[in-house]
């Protein structure tokens, strides 16, 4: 029995689906110790404290984000073991108490919604090892001469470039050079606890972003947004970032599509341009997805799930919903 726990008392797991703005965050990970950085999961441990569960929960995050970088939908999960004759939280609730008793605004782009579902899971589920598929989504702006003219409510999330425009068509050429398994080590930062640098980059996207609210009729003409999607099963240390620093070198006409191929075949991650990183404030973690626990896992809303071979062509696509909770 675990220690401190209750004889006869019931441990439940859940996974829970979650979002936050990165930007006053050291990233997603616990800060432990007495530093003023804080992490999401200080927050989401703190509110979960007062779950009153036997044993202290602790939350095990899907997907890693650094200082700055934002998660539209991150994934956890977390025991929570009340006291005997307490039957286990049901998700609506246990999600709805998380949201009562978190303190910080910044853990939902939109305040009321912080912790988006919750499931209960299988007692050996694992957020991180179980997910099948991880999609970054990264916003950039053209027509930015200088970065005050960047509408203030976009400001710190995307790149505002001072380019007026993007070769896209050269941007998607090179992104098809990245598509499949290939060791990605020169698009690797150091410090990676990653055993292998071999993955599989299943879809890559350039594509014009969603006009946003926040601009201006007379800032319309001047202003775009452009957004680069990238999904794997699993991502090396800021090996999104690095490889959005490389497209955007082709769209700005600094590097040739050819130039990505050479740069990815030779696994130099200290080469020239390989070396130049997006900014954290650009990024976001769009969606975790999970199969094989009898029905799907996913965020809510209907999500498009892709496979792709080796050759990045996708083998089919199929539109699922939410699984009910267990």
């Amino acid at each position: 029995m675990v220690p401190g726990s209750a004889a006869g008392s019931v441990r439940a797991r859940y996974l829970v689906y979650f979002q936050y703005r990165g930007t006053d965050f050291n990233g997603v990970a616990a800060v432990r110790g007495a530093q003023r950085a804080v992490g999401v999961q200080n927050y989401l441990e703190e509110a979960a404290a007062r779950l009153n569960s036997v044993v202290p929960v602790k939350f095990t995050i899907s997907s890693r984000t650094d200082a700055g970088v934002h998660a539209l939908s991150n994934t956890a999960h977390l025991d929570v073991q009340r006291r005997s004759g307490q039957p286990p939280f049901s998700p609506e609730v246990l999600a709805e108490a998380l949201n009562t008793h978190l303190k910080h605004p910044a853990i939902s782009l939109t305040y009321s919604h912080r912790v988006l579902q919750a499931f209960r899971v299988p007692g050996d589920f694992h957020a991180r090892y179980a997910a099948t598929s991880r999609t970054y989504l990264y916003r950039l702006a053209t027509g930015c001469p200088r970065p005050n003219q960047l509408p203030v409510f976009e400001r710190n999330l995307c790149w505002a470039l001072r380019a007026d425009c993007l070769d896209v068509d050269a941007m998607q050429e090179a992104a098809r050079h990245l598509l499949g398994t290939h060791d990605f080590s020169a698009f690797q930062s150091t410090g990676s606890p990653a055993t292998t640098s071999v993955r599989t980059l299943r879809q890559v996207s350039v594509s014009p972003g969603p006009a946003s609210t926040f601009v201006l009729p007379q800032e319309s003409s001047r202003l775009r947004f452009w957004s680069l999607e990238f999904e794997s099963q699993s991502f090396l240390y800021r090996q999104v970032r690095r490889m959005t620093a490389v497209l955007v070198a082709v769209g700005l006409g600094a590097l040739t599509p050819a130039q990505v191929k050479v740069i990815l075949d030779s696994q130099d991650p200290l080469g020239k341009y390989q070396s130049r990183m997006a900014p954290a404030h650009g990024l976001f973690l769009k969606s975790v997805l999970y199969g094989g626990l009898g029905t799907s896992v996913l965020p809510p809303g209907p999500c498009r799930v892709h496979s792709v071979e080796a050759t990045g062509e996708p083998e089919h696509s199929a539109t699922v919903t939410p699984a009910t909770a267990l």
